[in-house]
């Protein structure tokens, strides 16, 4: 049925935002709405202007015969900044102090709009790199990984500490934990990761890498290439096993004094590791 330009912009908005990173032909939009490419076309040029404007992401049409257009999601630095800056008066509150040197996270990782941010900020950081599959270890890493995933448009996987019947067969590894002299195991089914596949790491705290570093020993396991690794916070405290450079982190603790409630909390190295001119 032949649509209105109002009613086509609504609905183009809401298919390309669902399909990120998917190539999209204009004949398909023509079909859809039984318009003109010179229509559709126009109302691309609308969306394209609009989506920068906005900060909601980069509208990149290809020609050619198998052109089409393509919707990338990411995030302006002065977006990402106020996000950190904003989000820093939360995590330094004192109540969020474990024993261990650990911080309660699970009231922001259950936040949506938190979790779309920092979906959209970590994969504005790998808009322009090839990744197949986002990976992250059970449990608190989840809602970051599959909001990853959601706006890069591809699948995540989840590493586990003990076999599930559900998994099938399955590929572990030891690793010694960072933060301790325990060394732990952690697996992934076979099915999980094909040969070959890009793969990106990311989690929710990282107190000295030991986890990271069993992932990436993981992934060679399976013949898989480890493209980087995203996490949300990480504590500076604790000798790590990687270079500034290595790992991601959007928040680092600076300072973590379990017996007199004090809590501080810094910008990590994402603004700087992140380059952000395709979407400014």
């Amino acid at each position: 049925m032949k649509t209105r330009r109002s009613e086509r912009l609504i609905d183009m908005t809401r298919y390309l935002l669902e399909r990120p990173h998917t190539l999209i032909s204009l004949a398909f939009f023509a079909d859809r709405y039984e318009s003109a490419k010179s229509s559709i076309s126009e109302d691309l040029g609308i969306l394209r202007r609009t989506f920068m404007i906005r900060g909601i992401g980069v509208l990149e049409t290809l020609p050619g015969a198998g052109g089409g257009v393509i919707f990338t999601p990411g995030i302006s630095k002065k977006e990402a900044t106020e996000f950190v800056e904003e989000t820093s008066k939360k995590l330094v509150e004192p109540n969020r102090i474990l024993p261990g040197g650990y911080l309660y996270l699970t009231d922001l990782l259950a936040d949506p709009e938190l979790l779309r941010n920092v979906g959209r900020m970590i994969a504005t950081q790998y808009s322009q790199s090839s990744i197949d599959v986002v990976m992250t270890v059970a449990t608190k890493g989840i809602p970051i990984a599959q909001s990853v995933a959601n706006f890069l448009n591809i699948p995540f996987v989840i590493v586990r500490r003990d076999s599930k019947i559900t998994e099938g067969s399955t590929i572990s590894v030891n690793y010694a934990s960072g933060s301790s002299d325990r060394v732990e195991k952690m697996e992934l089914s076979k099915r999980s990761l094909e040969e070959g596949s890009r793969v990106l790491v990311v989690d929710d705290f990282m107190k000295g890498g030991g986890t990271i570093n069993g992932l990436r020993s993981l992934i060679s396991e399976f013949n898989a290439i480890f493209v980087g690794a995203t996490v949300f916070a990480e504590n500076i405290n604790i000798n790590s096993q990687f270079g500034d450079s290595d790992v991601t982190s959007i928040f680092k603790v600076t300072k973590i004094d379990t017996k007199n409630r004090i809590l501080n909390v810094e910008p990590g190295n994402y603004l700087t590791n992140t380059d952000f001119s395709y979407f400014e």
